[in-house]
């Protein structure tokens, strides 16, 4: 086992990471840019050292800077988190290429299903559904217009190299598909300097539902079931919860199972989720595979028990899974709400500057993941997520009352977030009925 962990990364999952470690007797090394110095998590840290100044391009994005220091930390491994480096593959290479371990995936695996034009083809072979469309990328407006008619309209562009809605855009006619295409080929060129897109039949009204996975380097590998993730607003997430509600047991079971197969194909070793969505009739298609710890996985560990930083830790170091397929038991319904920074009334705006005041909620089931304090100043550098509210019942409905209540009781000020809007979300009747997609918020609240 490790002694001592670089943790790659910012804020709440900062926290987190360093947590799991303390709890395991594994010493932490984080690193700051100039914008967070003086993060009152920082002090739980064996060493911080700063890596730059407040933009992320010239700090925690910054490789060389990274690695440095985990160099003068001399640490053993590396835990990335979520965003920034956590899906680079080439930050991947070189923290082994310098004899440290990073905590995830090889980078083999990484950029294969970081592709999501490849993760596709993986996902046919290993027998697991995929979205009808084009087999590989899209050269010209005449080939995506052969294709959209093979399959119908209305069709999805997505970028192969995209995320969190960048790069993609539908389109109901060849008219429309021609100009879509170019908007989504400059959008995912200037957003990941990979301008490939390809096309997918566009499941109207869908779910999104992912499997969480662990795999480690002994040929082993089990999912901790599902997380619904679909009431987001234009393709980022808002409230994630385990179990999925509506889900028909067969359905659960088939893609729980797709997911493992997947995951197994891809040779594919750590934490994972595996994404799909779902139609009306509960027919499951692989999306992507996210190769790193996701936002939402505080849902999955409350309702199987099982913490995820310290299961990721166990297998970037060696050790087998200490758990089977059938030890994994879902209890209860775990439900997460992303507190941002957000001023909502103007289009969700990110609302940096100074928390005044801030009361976390607590109560049996409640668990607040956040860095944020009072008299803590929010960057406008970074994500505009400052914390995740979780709560844990034996019922959704439970679960909602609980959440409603701990919301009542989080008190932020300074700062416009997001708040309100879940206690609006939280009061629907479609959302209390569990009958939700993507589109819900946008069609219910937005338009």
């Amino acid at each position: 086992m490790y002694t001592r962990i670089l943790v790659a990364n910012r804020g709440e999952i900062a926290l987190r990471i360093i947590r799991a470690c303390r709890e395991m007797g594994i010493e932490t090394v984080a690193i700051f840019s100039e914008a967070d110095r003086g993060s009152a998590y920082l002090d739980l840290a064996d060493e911080a050292i700063c890596v730059g100044s407040p933009k992320s391009a010239d700090s925690y994005l910054k490789i060389a800077n990274v690695i440095s220091a985990a160099e003068v930390g001399n640490v053993e491994a590396i835990h990335p988190g979520y965003g920034f480096l956590a899906e680079n593959a080439h930050f991947n290479e070189v923290c082994r290429s310098c004899k440290i371990d990073f905590i995830g995936p090889t980078p083999v695996a990484m950029e294969q299903l970081g592709d999501k034009n490849r993760a596709r083809a993986i996902a046919r072979d290993a027998n697991v559904p995929v979205v009808p469309g084009s087999d590989g990328l899209i050269e010209d407006d005449q080939e995506a217009i052969r294709i959209a008619h093979e399959i119908g309209f209305p069709v999805l562009i997505k970028a192969t190299a995209g995320g969190g809605g960048k790069g993609m855009r539908v389109a109901a006619n060849d008219l429309s598909l021609k100009s879509a295409l170019q908007q989504a080929k400059n959008e995912a060129e200037a957003a990941f300097g990979n301008a490939g897109v390809y096309l997918e039949k566009y499941i109207e009204n869908p779910r999104h539902i992912e499997v969480q996975v662990l795999a480690d380097h002994h040929g082993n590998a089990i999912h901790l079931y599902e997380r619904d993730c679909s009431t987001q607003r234009r393709h980022q997430k808002l409230i994630e919860e385990s179990p999925a509600p509506n889900l028909s047991e067969e359905a659960r079971e088939a893609m729980c199972a797709a997911a493992v197969r997947m995951i197994k194909h891809a040779e594919y070793t750590n934490a994972g989720t595996v994404e799909f969505i779902v139609d009306k009739e509960n027919n499951f298609y692989f999306i992507e595979v996210n190769a790193r710890i996701q936002v939402e996985h505080p849902v999955t560990e409350m309702v199987t028990g099982i913490d995820l930083i310290k299961s990721q830790i166990r297998i970037a170091a060696g050790e087998p899974l200490e758990i089977s397929q059938s030890d994994i038991k879902v209890q209860g319904v775990a439900m997460e709400c992303r507190i941002n920074a957000e001023n909502v009334d103007r289009g969700f705006q990110p609302s940096a500057g100074k928390i005044t005041k801030m009361i976390i909620p607590g109560g049996l089931g409640v668990r607040f993941d956040s860095h944020a304090h009072a008299d803590y100043t929010v960057p406008p550098y970074y994500d505009s997520m400052i914390g995740k509210l979780i709560v844990y019942q034996p019922t959704r409905g439970e679960a909602i009352e609980c959440m409603s209540r701990a919301l009542d009781e989080l008190q932020i000020e300074g700062i416009q977030t997001t708040v309100p809007f879940h206690k609006k979300l939280l009061r629907d009747s479609a959302f209390a009925d569990g009958w939700i997609d993507t589109t819900f918020v946008e069609r219910t609240f937005l338009d």
